[in-house]
């Protein structure tokens, strides 16, 4: 295909395909994108670029992406007009929730909808509408355990701190390998230079994890741990800190509930006692915790290694227990709390109404919510087990839980049989909405809006962008935030009013509230002049509009003249740098008691089990499995791009040699893999990259499902891991599926 240069322009874009929020440049000729560059002004990436921003035109024209809807005829999807297609939604879902109650109705909400506009704003409107208390989501997959864990410690569970990479000069990572993940929980551009950085300015990367990643060969000391075991090489350097009177936790002190309890709560967690378990020398453990208390400033980082685990609320809450002990959490060169532009206001510091868990229970299990959420892996049987309550009809938002979720066989058969009805929001046929009986494809990410807002809240520096569409939206496609808008029409008895009505309603309620607040800078004055005064071509975008005048650097409807609005922002296409991360104790604090709860009564009462897990005994020759990012994936999304296969993201089962030669494996021949969800055979990749005694899957395989239309991901499938779990195994405080550390067996394949 030729491409004529004269009819060439460029456009800017943020990236959507990880949470690194990179800023681009892409070319453009016609309505294609034709080619993708690091934006060197973009205030927050300065021109960064990974393979996945590179592909974007490459998504973008996927062939193999949904146009307009498919509706399910006569058991066979077939396409069909958007009127249709709602006018579907609209005929079965109230019918349902009449005849079954709210709680019928689940929604299942994917990970990438935090990397779209719609998929942060819609989804709260269509759970109010539905009044579902069944919403499972790809956080009890993923990051629960750190939601849960800072809800107990600070009293809100989006009160993340992250790491001050720029600032600070020792980095403790464990169960993270940004230098693939470009980083999670913790959005930095060019994650791997700010780690050479650091290493360049005499600071120390500390890397704990069972594989030798990318990021462990760019460390000082790497500390191979067997895997789920963070949490007790955690309590050990914990209890070294207290043990050598090695804490200071500075001007936090006064801030800080449960000190004293502390060291005696972890008092059996000695180094000598944990070694064994961890597979780590007690020598080392003790100087990871005297390098941690000694450096001028330090910071400790778990991710999802540390997260997908049998204990990874208590490990997520003891990596900002070591900030606090060593004086590091808000500190800069620790770890702070990010400000986003579309955050509250900052208000005076009080106590608030703290964070509670299990305030209801999943119908068949009894699995307590944590944040609103019922664990995913409790989805199938939700839907097979009869009874009250059943779930009968399922919104799929932006997900592929049956690639994503433990034993993905039990819920590809669940969701073939035992639904009702079942709508997916996807641009693909894929494993999971092959099985609806409504598609709803959004736009391609070069007609789409786009704006951080989950992943602001997580930045290594405070800053805001917003790219409007760099291609015109298509005429037979449909803008995904009124996709979501009509969705939550057709769900309420208000099919065919205008979508506009729901942006509306949501701006109504939000004026109303600030008006009403006497702390709100708009406090009093009447919400139809405030409404009439907010711009933007889009109801997202006066949305966005609002969030921005009533945020933390806003203007405030007039009151402060100099601060940011949406068109403010439009004027800056490359970004607004809002400074460096800063100090936010106790202004965050939400907890009943208004103070860092240190030892809330749910870790209290885990505690005897991760005591437990010092005694537990291994054989020898016992294998445990644990997953692998690759820097051009993302979960199941990615695959069906060209640009992005090959090389090192393959589906391969990594393993050491003397474990390959103990089992007689070979490096390219086959293996067959089995736990308790089932079998897999794969591929053998035989590396020193790994310690003995673990194997590794890649995640976010498995892509051959007939009735998928994904052509370039199924002539490679490769195997979904997550088959091997039953979903059994759950972390109890957060619902996070146990998705590392998991025993298999491993045999050659005939």
């Amino acid at each position: 295909m030729s491409h004529d240069p004269s009819n060439s322009r460029t456009a800017l874009r943020i990236c959507p395909l990880c949470e690194a929020t990179c800023g681009l440049v892409l070319t453009i000729e016609g309505g294609t994108v034709t080619g993708a560059r690091g934006d060197r002004e973009d205030v927050f990436s300065k021109g960064f670029i990974c393979p996945k921003g590179a592909s974007l035109g490459g998504l973008d024209a996927d062939p193999d992406r949904l146009r307009t809807p498919l509706v399910r005829k006569d058991g066979v999807l077939t396409g069909a007009t958007w009127d249709e297609a709602f006018d579907t939604v609209a005929r079965a879902v109230p019918d349902i929730l009449r005849d079954h109650g709210p709680d019928s109705v689940g929604v299942v909400l994917g990970n990438p909808n935090v990397h779209t506009v719609a998929g942060a704003l819609y989804p709260p409107a269509l759970l109010a509408a539905l009044r579902t208390k069944s919403l499972f989501t790809a956080s009890t997959l993923d990051q629960m355990p750190k939601h849960v864990s800072s809800g107990l410690l600070f009293g809100d569970p989006h009160s993340i701190p992250v790491p001050d990479l720029d600032r600070t000069d020792h980095l403790l990572l464990i169960g993270a390998n940004p230098l693939e993940s470009n980083g999670s929980l913790c959005t930095a551009p060019d994650f791997p230079g700010r780690l050479k950085a650091l290493r360049r300015r005499g600071g120390t990367l500390t890397v704990v994890d069972p594989r030798r990643t990318r990021t462990a060969r760019l460390a000082d000391r790497h500390v191979a741990v067997r895997p789920g075991t963070d949490a007790l090489l955690l309590a050990a350097l914990v209890h070294v800190l207290f043990e050598e009177k090695l804490t200071d936790p500075g001007p936090l002190a006064p801030h800080l509930e449960g000190l004293d309890e502390l060291a005696d709560a972890l008092k059996d967690f000695a180094p000598e006692a944990v070694a064994g378990a961890c597979d780590v020398d007690a020598a080392t453990l003790r100087t990871l915790a005297r390098e941690l208390a000694a450096a001028p400033t330090a910071a400790v980082y778990g991710r999802i290694g540390s997260c997908t685990v049998d204990h990874g609320t208590l490990a997520s809450w003891l990596v900002d227990v070591l900030n606090v002990l060593t004086g590091n959490l808000d500190r800069p060169g620790g770890a702070l709390f990010p400000l986003s532009a579309t955050a509250r206001a900052p208000r005076p510091a009080a106590p608030g109404r703290g964070f509670a868990l299990g305030r209801w229970t999943s119908r068949v299990s009894g699995h307590p919510e944590a944040k609103g959420e019922l664990p995913v892996a409790a989805l199938a049987e939700e839907i097979t087990t009869p009874g009250p309550g059943r779930i009968r009809a399922l919104f799929v938002l932006a997900a592929n839980p049956v690639l994503s979720a433990p034993d993905g066989d039990r819920l590809d058969a669940a969701l073939a049989d035992g639904l009702d009805f079942m709508v997916s929001v996807d641009p693909y046929l894929n494993e999971t909405s092959r099985h609806a009986d409504v598609v709803l494809p959004p736009p391609p990410p070069a007609q789409s809006a786009h704006f951080d807002f989950a992943f602001n809240t997580l930045a290594v520096r405070n800053q805001v962008r917003y790219t409007r569409p760099a291609v015109p939206l298509d005429p037979d496609r449909m803008d995904e935030g009124e996709i979501l808008a009509r969705l939550v029409l057709a769900v309420s008895g208000a099919h065919g009013t205008d979508p506009a009505a729901v942006d509306a309603l949501v701006v109504d309620g939000a004026l109303g509230k600030a008006v009403a607040d006497p702390l709100s800078p708009v406090h009093g004055r009447d919400p139809a002049d405030l409404a009439a005064a907010l711009t933007g071509r889009t109801g997202a975008e006066r949305r966005l509009d609002l969030m921005l005048r009533l945020g933390p650097y806003g203007e405030g409807f007039g009151a402060d003249p100099e601060g940011l609005t949406l068109d403010r922002l439009l004027d800056r296409p490359h970004g607004i740098d809002l400074g460096p991360l800063a100090p936010r104790v106790p202004e965050i604090l939400r907890t009943r008691s208004g103070r860092v709860e240190l030892l809330p009564v749910p870790i209290t009462d885990d505690l005897p089990r991760l005591r437990r897990a010092l005694r537990e005994r291994r054989e020898p020759d016992a294998l445990v499995l644990v997953g692998r990012r690759h820097l051009r994936s993302n979960n199941s999304w990615l695959h069906n791009i060209e640009a992005l296969r090959g090389g090192s993201n393959v589906c391969t089962l990594h393993i050491h040699p003397e474990d390959a030669a103990r089992l007689g494996l070979t490096d390219g021949g086959r293996a067959t893999v089995g736990s308790g969800g089932g079998t897999l055979t794969v591929p053998v990749e035989v590396t020193e990259d790994i310690r003995t005694g673990v194997v590794s899957l890649p995640h976010g395989w498995g892509h051959h499902r007939p009735g998928t239309r994904t052509a370039v991901a199924a002539r490679e499938p490769g195997v979904n891991v997550n088959q091997l779990v039953d979903g059994s195994r759950l972390d109890p405080l957060s619902g996070t599926a146990v998705l590392n550390g998991i025993p298999v067996t491993v045999a050659p394949a005939h």
